[in-house]
C-alpha cells in the first residue's frame, strides 16, 4: 500500500483503507518521512511531537539540534526508545529529509538524513524500536492542534512499507527520452534498451528505477515549459532534476560551454511552474554506465548519479538499486559542470527570453 498518511501545506490526508473503523491497533513496520528547512538562526527545532494517555501512555518526538543532530524518542507504555543521529552540519544546506524506518517484529530500525540538493545521505541503524499505534499517525495527520510541529517543516508522510533512501528518480513516466530509434517515454525503457546521450553517444540502459512519493517539498513536480532551454514540449520533473544548458548566452554569462541547473531554480512563473493539486507522484530514472546526460524533448537531463555506491553494500541494500546485479552496477564521477545558483539560473532564463 505504501503511503497511508500525508500532511503538508495545511492539508492532512489519511488512506481510508489503512485506518478503517478502528485505529487502536499497532503498526509493526513502516516509515515516517519528514522534510524540513533548517533553522536560519541555529535554534533547536521540534520537527514533530505528540503525547497521549489512552489507550495506554505513549509518545513520539523528532527534534533537530544545533550542530547537526536528529534526536528521536518514542514510548509505548513502559517501553522507551531513544536514538541520536549525528550528521555533518552544512550552513549552505537549506533542506533536510529525515526518514525513520522500523520493523518491530524483525527487531531493527533505521534513521537516515538526506540533503536533496547535494545527493548525500547519512544512515544509522537503531536499537529495536516499539511499533507505532495507528491512532498516533491519525492524530499527527488529522489533529495538528494536539501536536507540536516546527513552522519550518515542509511536510511529513507515513508509509506502511520500508521506504528506500539514496539516489531517487526524478522524471515522470511520460518524459520523452531520445533513443537510437527516436523518442520513447522514460517509463517504457528497460535494461538493455539504448539511449542517445547529450554528446551523441549511444549507450545501454543498465536499470530503470521508479518510486511513488508524496507530491510535496523536494518531490513536488515542476513543469518546465517549452520553448525555454530548447524544449520541444513541456516536461514534468522533480525539483532537483538538473538540466544541461548550453549556448551563446551561457558562454557569455558564465564563460562555459554548458552548465547544470536544478529545475527548482527555474521556477519563476514563466520558464517553470510547480504542479499543484497532486497528492502523490511516481518518478522514473535511468541508470547508465557513465554519468552521462540524457536528451529529453530536446533538452539535456542528468541521468541517475550513483557515485561509488557499489562499494558500500550495506548502504546499497537500502536503496532502489538493491536488486541491480553487482556486475551491472557502475561507478560514477561528476562531469564537472558548474551548477548554477538560483539567481544565476533566473538571469539565464531572462537572457534567453530577451
Amino acid at each position: 500500500m505504501s503511503w497511508i498518511a500525508i500532511s503538508g501545506k495545511g492539508d492532512g490526508w489519511v488512506c481510508p483503507d489503512a485506518f478503517g473503523t478502528t485505529r487502536d491497533t499497532l503498526m509493526p513496520r513502516g516509515s515516517i518521512l519528514i522534510e524540513t528547512r533548517l533553522s536560519p538562526d541555529g535554534r533547536p527545532q521540534t520537527l514533530l511531537s505528540y503525547d497521549r494517555l489512552h489507550p495506554w501512555p505513549g509518545a513520539i518526538s523528532f527534534r533537530a539540534v544545533p550542530g547537526g543532530g536528529i534526536v528521536l524518542v518514542m514510548s509505548q507504555g513502559d517501553e522507551v526508545f531513544h536514538t541520536v543521529l549525528q550528521h555533518r552540519h552544512e550552513a549552505r544546506t537549506d533542506v533536510l529529509r529525515v526518514t525513520f524506518t522500523w520493523d518491530s517484529e524483525a527487531r531493527w530500525g533505521r534513521v537516515a538524513v538526506e540533503r536533496p540538493e547535494s545527493d548525500t545521505v547519512v544512515v544509522q541503524q537503531t536499537p529495536p524500536p516499539p511499533p507505532l499505534l495507528l491512532e498516533d499517525i491519525y492524530t499527527l495527520t488529522r489533529r495538528p492542534q494536539l501536536c507540536q510541529k516546527d513552522d519550518d517543516v515542509l511536510f511529513f508522510a507515513v508509509s506502511d512499507e520500508i521506504e528506500p533512501v539514496g539516489p531517487m528518480p526524478s522524471l515522470v513516466a511520460q518524459v520523452p527520452v531520445l533513443t537510437g530509434e527516436g523518442y520513447r517515454p522514460v517509463g517504457d525503457l528497460r535494461c538493455g534498451d539504448t539511449v542517445r546521450t547529450w554528446s551523441g553517444e549511444l549507450v545501454p540502459v543498465l536499470h530503470r528505477v521508479t518510486r511513488q512519493v508524496p507530491a510535496l517539498g523536494s518531490f513536488q513536480p515542476i513543469r518546465l515549459r517549452a520553448p525555454y532551454f530548447g524544449l520541444q514540449r513541456d516536461l514534468v520533473v522533480a525539483p532537483y532534476q538538473r538540466l544541461v544548458i548550453g549556448g551563446t548566452e551561457v558562454e557569455y554569462l558564465f564563460g562555459r560551454s554548458a552548465v547544470l541547473i536544478p529545475a527548482l531554480s527555474l521556477v519563476n512563473g514563466f520558464a517553470a511552474v510547480y504542479e499543484e493539486g497532486l497528492r502523490r507522484v511516481r518518478y522514473h530514472h535511468l541508470l547508465l554506465p557513465g554519468h552521462a546526460q540524457l536528451v529529453g524533448a530536446g533538452a539535456g537531463l542528468e541521468s541517475l548519479y550513483v557515485g561509488r555506491l557499489r562499494r558500500r553494500r550495506d548502504q546499497l541494500s537500502q536503496t532502489l538499486l538493491a536488486d541491480v546485479p553487482h556486475n551491472l552496477m557502475p561507478e560514477h564521477t561528476r562531469a564537472g559542470l558548474k551548477v548554477l545558483r538560483p539567481f544565476e539560473a533566473i538571469t539565464l532564463a531572462e537572457a534567453r527570453v530577451a
